[in-house]
């Protein structure tokens, strides 16, 4: 265990949380309750988490606690806080593998002393919990837990770790296995999913649920009952032989089908949890040291939190966004189009703005059917116990329909979503222009064309904007916000502001064709097709990619897509770009035999190829392997981003990562598109020089 120097020495930038007790006086108990407090002196804002001195206070906490000889003793956080994990500001700074091994023992002797204490050990959970906070509550003999608790989760295995001060051991000890996967492995592997109160009541995770107004006071209370043989905690009864089996198969699935294996922090959370089995914490602690201290010195792990920073800090503060007081209140929203994407967008402007949203389309059916979707979307949310009936009828009736652009009349912010033709959205501003205010924002959903040319024949082209969404619009975090050549600065605010609102990650791109994500996602495609043109085989050229763990093969994310929409930025790209860009002759006449995918499946699953399409698409006489397609699809990656940079699409290539990572599904422990460009070799190959500086998002040298 780390002393209180070697800990300083450690982490020396740490923030140090704090963990201080004191003995508390309860009704019912001979001998006092010495109760230990997580605070790192910060709010709510900045939660507490533990890194090495963190680690060494809580040690002195526990010392202090023993030593007062009490009949009980409890761990809890500051207000609204229990405690979120490990400090991973400072794994940048573990430099050799033996100070790694220092935090995991470190970790796993701390938490273990109120597993193993012989006076009983309680976590008040009175707040958010993840990570090595939820490992210190697991520790603990007896869990309460806050009905307002705002996050419950192990995040780990998204951020290319696992849970490694006793998470893998404790919980399928608990809860069981197959649950034990649920939250380890297929929540972290499903876009970071918290879980809610109730339903980690449900799980086993807690003994009691209680409320937040007075949740330490009752936390107190119940545990007097539990010391006294008032309350019995009863506990599940865990299936180690074929329940864990069929536990273990579903988590293989999951790991292979989410990360195609390439994700070491998924796979040795794998094999700690089947470890678990046996329900000796000696071997499985000794395990998740040893593991921990690999993981923590990998290129998966410090990309993972590269991934973290971008999410965590550079999205919350977007690079050349204007001064956010120049930003003008939107307090109606009008949107042209009423098909699903226009739908969605109402949905979700409606329920983050509360303010009026109106929408507009052709004839009334379409109108209406836009109309009905959105209130049909509010009902399920009041079904689900998401908005009281009275939230849900107030929604409701802030969303109408209207064929008459008058109804814009009074509108702050307009977006269209129609047909993506240029000449069908320009003529919609045009309409649109007549009835609004000359400050109201016009903005536009398109994934690829002129933003600028879109506003070139308007009286006041300096307040339209490119605010594109992805489709599902409610999932997907990103929004890239587009400045055309007059976009001014108030325009620009508002729509950041907006786009926060909208609880979106906003990134700003110049106005080039296809933007950051369909620009790039465009050029990769455009490899995979243009190898399987030249004669590879298509289960070749689709699995070329799996070494990198994407959540989905190039020709399902076409399906995805649809086939049309990727024709379209493909044409729209080759305009642009005729000699990076190609246009695929197979792929014309894919979409006009209207296909919609290359692969079939039959009842159990087996894939093959769409016989249709392979009797029409035509092979040249070049089959490469899957190692070339890859290779040919990174390297023109490498060079599509360098290219972008030098045109200033966005400022950084920081910008770029945080665009794929959340809205083209680039995994978290790759760490971005650049940085795992520049650790393969592949941009000083393409480029003669990495696109980041030494030592960001990589492993320091031992």
């Amino acid at each position: 265990m780390l002393t209180r120097e070697q800990a300083e020495l450690a982490y020396p930038d740490e923030v140090v949380t704090r963990a201080v007790t004191r003995l508390v006086r309860v009704p019912g108990l001979a001998k006092p309750v010495a109760l230990i407090t997580i605070d790192n002196g910060h709010d709510h804002t900045r939660p507490s988490t533990f890194g090495p001195q963190g680690l060494v206070s809580l040690n002195a906490a526990l010392d202090a606690a023993f030593a007062a000889e009490p009949a009980a003793i409890a761990v809890t956080g500051k207000p609204f806080v229990f405690a979120v994990g490990a400090d991973l500001s400072g794994v940048e700074q573990v430099a050799s593998r033996a100070s790694a091994l220092d935090i995991a023992v470190t970790g796993h002797e701390v938490f273990r002393r109120f597993t193993d204490s012989a006076v009983p050990t309680f976590a008040f959970v009175n707040g958010a919990v993840m990570g090595g906070g939820l490992e210190l509550a697991l520790a603990c003999h007896y869990r309460t837990l806050s009905e307002n608790t705002a996050a419950i989760a192990f995040p780990e295995v998204f951020l290319g770790l696992f849970p490694g001060w006793g998470g893998t051991q404790l919980l399928p000890n608990l809860i069981g296995p197959d649950a034990a996967v649920t939250v380890i492995l297929e929540n972290a592997l499903s876009q970071n999913r918290m879980l809610k109160p109730r339903q980690a009541a449900d799980l086993g995770m807690t003994d009691v649920l209680l409320g937040s107004a007075d949740f330490l006071e009752r936390s107190l209370v119940w545990a007097v009952g539990v010391i006294n043989g008032e309350i019995s905690v009863q506990r599940k009864e865990i299936d180690r032989g074929a329940g864990w089996d069929a536990a273990m198969e579903r988590a293989r699935g999951i790991v292979q089908g989410r990360t195609k294996g390439a994700s070491p922090g998924a796979t040795k959370a794998l094999e700690l949890l089947e470890l678990a089995r046996g329900n000796d914490l000696d071997a499985g602690y000794a395990a998740e040291t040893e593991a921990l201290a690999d993981v923590l010195m990998t290129d998966p792990l410090r990309a993972g939190l590269y991934s973290f920073n971008l999410v965590q800090k550079r999205a919350k503060r977007p690079a050349g966004a204007p001064d956010k007081s120049l930003a003008r209140p939107v307090t109606k929203v009008g949107i042209v189009g009423a098909g699903l994407m226009a739908s969605q967008m109402a949905l979700l402007f409606v329920r983050q703005l509360k303010v009026p949203v109106v929408l507009t389309d052709i004839d009334q059916s379409r109108v209406d059917k836009g109309v009905s979707y959105v209130h049909d979307e509010i009902d399920k949310l009041g079904a689900k116990g998401r908005l009281t009936p009275d939230g849900v009828n107030r929604l409701q009736a802030l969303v109408s329909g209207s064929l008459d652009k008058a109804a814009f009349a009074d509108a702050d912010f307009v977006i269209e979503a129609v047909f993506e033709e240029l000449g069908v959205k320009q003529k919609v501003f045009a309409e649109v222009e007549a009835h609004v205010s000359a400050e109201c924002v016009l903005a536009t959903n398109t994934s690829s064309l002129s933003v600028t040319a879109m506003a070139a024949g308007l009286k006041h082209p300096e307040r339209v904007v490119g605010f594109h969404f992805f489709n599902p619009v409610a999932v997907m975090p990103l929004l890239e916000i587009v400045r055309a050549e007059k976009t001014d600065d108030a325009t620009l605010a508002t729509a950041f502001a907006t786009g926060k609102t909208l609880r979106k990650s906003c990134v700003l791109v110049k106005d080039a064709p296809a933007f950051v994500v369909n620009r790039l996602l465009t050029r990769f495609m455009g490899g995979v097709v243009a190898a399987i043109d030249a004669g590879t085989p298509f289960e070749v050229a689709d699995r070329a990619t799996e070494p990198l763990g994407l959540p989905m093969s190039p020709l399902v994310l076409l399906q995805l897509v649809g086939a049309p929409v990727a024709l379209h930025v493909a044409e729209t790209m080759h305009g642009a770009y005729p000699d990076r860009f190609g246009v695929s002759e197979n792929m014309r006449k894919f979409v006009a035999a209207g296909k919609s995918a290359v692969w079939t499946w039959d009842s159990s699953g087996n894939q093959s190829v769409d016989p249709e399409v392979a009797a029409l698409w035509e092979f040249g006489p070049v089959e490469l392997t899957a190692e070339q397609v890859r290779a040919q699809v990174l390297e023109g990656l490498a060079e599509e981003i360098r290219i972008m940079l030098d045109e200033g699409v966005v400022a950084e290539a920081q910008d770029i990562d945080l665009c794929l990572i959340l809205g083209g599904g680039w995994p978290f422990w790759l760490g971005g598109i650049t940085p795992y460009l520049d650790r393969e070799g592949i941009s000083e190959r393409v480029n003669g020089k990495p696109f980041l500086a030494p030592g960001v998002a990589s492993v320091p040298v031992a």
